[in-house]
């Protein structure tokens, strides 16, 4: 089984996981789930940390391909048409993106010129696709719950989960966002855990679980069903719905949510300005 490399680039702001993964045989590469950097109080984006991918990229010589989605983030703004105008490749999120953009469209009351049908991205995945990254070959999951669009990309021995699970000590993914379900979800870590207990499996955030001095997102299938503490905590899907189900009603709001979701369903569009060229973000009350 292909082994590919894979470089991490942690943003601390939203405590969010890049990753560029490269085939092992060659310059072929993608990147999954990148980062723009906002600043809420200010209303200003900024491409640090995307900037910081691409340097790594063309000081490695890398052929982007792939710019990859495991989902609608919820708690940062995506960076990938800024990384495509600089490297190319294409965009690619799962199908279900139409349900999520059905969803929000009608939050943010976007109105009929607001396209709900994926066209925003280059590539929408079913279950069961596949693509090639070089020799690489990177088969796509469908693993909702989360949110109903959320992936896990399978890279030979490496699987990255997005939002799905987390490292052990931290558990898995909160499930109540509109169209989000924690039996869905429980369905979805079964999928991922049927993987080879040596698959390496990729997290999409950390946050440092009580006890833990470093930040972390790298584990294992084998690791995961041993230790993961929401897993071990229930023994059959009705317990794990009840203990996510009452986790959940406990959460906050991330908090970039209101822009996440406007730029993220777009692709990492911006909508579109006015007639002064001005872009602006709306604020639904009580919708959230």
């Amino acid at each position: 089984m292909m082994t590919p490399d894979v470089t991490p680039f942690f943003d601390t702001a939203t405590n969010t996981v890049s990753y560029v993964v490269k085939d092992p045989n060659g310059r072929a590469a993608c990147i999954i789930d990148s980062v723009l950097d906002f600043d809420y109080a200010a209303g200003r984006t900024d491409t640090k940390s995307a900037d910081t991918i691409i340097s790594h990229v063309k000081q490695h010589d890398l052929d982007i391909q792939w710019i990859l989605e495991t989902h609608v983030h919820a708690d940062h703004l995506s960076a990938a048409p800024y990384l495509q105008d600089a490297l190319g490749g294409k965009i690619g999120i799962g199908h279900n993106i139409k349900l999520v953009q059905d969803t929000f469209g009608k939050v943010f009351n976007e109105g009929t010129e607001f396209q709900r049908d994926g066209s925003q991205f280059d590539q929408l995945f079913e279950h069961g696709d596949s693509i090639m990254i070089g020799q690489l070959r990177v088969d796509v999951l469908h693993t909702p719950g989360h949110t109903p669009a959320c992936l896990t990309y399978v890279m030979g021995d490496a699987a990255f989960v997005g939002d799905t699970l987390f490292m052990p000590d931290f558990g898995t993914a909160r499930c109540d966002f509109p169209g989000g379900s924690a039996k869905d979800l429980y369905a979805s870590i079964q999928r991922i855990l049927s993987l080879p207990d040596d698959t390496r499996i990729f997290v999409g955030h950390d946050y440092k679980a009580p006890g833990r001095d470093e930040f972390a997102w790298e584990s294992t299938v084998g690791e995961q069903k041993a230790k993961n503490i929401h897993l071990s905590q229930t023994k059959a899907a009705e317990d794990f719905v009840e203990m996510r189900e009452a986790r959940d009603a406990t959460l906050p709001m991330p908090r970039l949510i209101v822009p996440s979701l406007q730029v993220n369903m777009r692709a990492g569009h911006m909508p579109e300005p006015d007639q002064d060229g001005d872009v602006f973000l709306k604020v639904p009350l009580n919708k959230l």
